[in-house]
């Protein structure tokens, strides 16, 4: 799975946002923190959900399933959104 390309990410602050370039709705932007950051970096390129969850254990002292389920909420939001490219 990967990012799609008409989606951009920016940090403002210390939220991070994922918003459409093609639409004039905003109801599909998505508002985060570094958590959601890191999950979006990671699928800047072709990555697995199991890859995600290792770049947060990497970064944070949680436990896999947390990571997991962390993960999953945000995988979840974003398949809502159209956001993701999964063949």
């Amino acid at each position: 799975m990967k990012l799609k390309s008409d989606f951009m990410y920016q940090r403002v602050g210390d939220d991070h946002f994922l918003m459409p370039l093609n639409e004039k709705d905003f109801s599909s932007v998505i508002r985060g923190n570094e958590t959601l950051a890191v999950i979006l970096r990671s699928l800047e390129e072709e990555t697995s959900e199991e890859r995600i969850v290792d770049a947060l254990l990497d970064q944070y002292s949680v436990s896999r399933e947390q990571a997991a389920a962390d993960v999953g909420g945000v995988l979840s939001v974003l398949r809502e959104v159209h956001a993701l490219d999964e063949e």
